[in-house]
């Protein structure tokens, strides 16, 4: 039987633009998907990064620097939109207003104000699936950690820490981006850039913290510009969150990381969950591994480890004793949202919902306002009194 297809348009053609058109490359990868994208269409302001697409894309009928153009594509089905941060709040209502499908990118919206203008566009069309992009739960160690606490091992929680951490802002020389412009960015600076890479599971799991505290650290206050001019980078470098989350034990608290400067450390995420009858653990740095502890009083305390190899959410031609990766999960991302496009559930872990962003949103506000002022500051959810 011949897969359905699902027309995609691209806007915003940069690195994560052309990752999506290496997965859609791949699709025979999976041995099971219900669907395959096709991208149809690319926009971007700058014609030499769409000018890549139609080189190595053959699919690809439409390039535009306009995305309206875009959107009056009746053979865009869905869109993938990856463009800074402070335009979400333009085109992510316009994307659905035209009737299309979205996958956007993290933090769906600059800030809070932003984010509800894009809420009251998805409730204005429940027809359309809407989707955020956050790719890293899905490597196997993670969703491993995940199906540990669903089952119930953890018992009484004693702490979760969920951490995502680069290190080339350590140079004080990198050339500055949007990202280090509170103008573009939001003000939330790393916080907005990774909060959803480490809330992404705690909020899946109903770990919704009541209030935070946040230590928020900035180093580098210049960067030279493309033209080698010293510019201001006016951006948090990193974030610690530590939130209070209420259960029915009592409390525990979450921590969160969102650093750029972590010595070392490329592109790590990573989860740990600790309780009192089990715990868990994994990071990107040991990508095929994951680690856990089951416990029962007067028992030994003994930590092991799991060579997980490949074993992926959505079924793929690879082989069990291989390697899983970052371009797997983001795969296995697009493999979700197309899923749910064709009418399945995701295999039940489906990409980061608008609820969420919603969540993550409230929680960044009042970290950013805890950071800042030094207080323990009430999160404050949407549709709470």
């Amino acid at each position: 039987m011949a897969q359905a297809i699902i027309g995609i348009g691209i806007i915003g053609c940069g690195l994560m633009g052309r990752e999506l058109a290496s997965a859609a490359a791949r699709w025979l990868h999976l041995t099971e998907a219900r669907a395959r994208p096709e991208i149809v269409a690319v926009c971007d302001t700058d014609p030499a990064l769409t000018a890549w697409f139609s080189t190595h894309i053959p699919s690809v009928t439409q390039t535009t620097t306009d995305y309206r153009d875009l959107l009056a594509n009746p053979a865009v089905d869905a869109v993938y939109c990856a463009v800074p941060h402070v335009l979400h709040g333009e085109l992510y209502p316009a994307i659905l207003a035209a009737g299309k499908h979205l996958l956007g990118e993290k933090p769906f919206g600059m800030d809070a104000a932003q984010n509800d203008t894009i809420t009251r566009a998805i409730a204005a069309r429940p027809d359309l699936l809407v989707r955020c992009s956050s790719e890293m739960p899905f490597f196997p160690g993670a969703q491993r950690v995940i199906e540990f606490v669903r089952q119930g091992e953890l018992g009484e929680i004693l702490e979760v820490e969920a951490a995502f951490l680069h290190s080339s802002d350590i140079n004080p020389m990198k050339p500055i981006n949007w990202k280090r412009q509170a103008a573009v960015n939001g003000v939330y600076g790393c916080m907005g850039d990774l909060g959803l890479h480490v809330l992404h599971v705690p909020l899946r799991l109903g770990w919704r913290p009541a209030s935070v505290s946040a230590s928020l650290v900035k180093r580098v206050g210049q960067r030279p510009d493309s033209a080698g001019q010293m510019v201001a980078c006016d951006t948090w470098d990193n974030a610690t969150i530590t939130g209070t989350v209420h259960d029915g034990g009592g409390s525990f608290p979450l921590v969160l990381k969102t650093w750029r400067i972590s010595p070392g450390d490329s592109n790590t995420w990573s989860l740990r969950v600790l309780g009192m009858k089990g715990s868990a653990f994994f990071t990107t740095r040991a990508p095929r591994q994951w680690q856990f502890m089951r416990y029962r009083a007067g028992g030994p305390q003994s930590w092991q480890t799991e060579d997980l190899g490949y074993h992926s959410l959505f079924p793929t031609i690879t082989g069990t004793i291989f390697e899983f990766g970052f371009t797997d999960a983001i795969q296995q991302m697009w493999a979700a949202f197309v899923d749910e496009l064709a009418g399945g559930d995701a295999r039940g872990f489906p990409c980061a919902t608008p609820a969420e962003a919603a969540d993550h949103h409230a929680i960044l506000t009042a970290a950013l306002k805890a950071g800042t002022t030094n207080q323990i500051i009430p999160v404050s959810y949407r549709g709470q009194p």
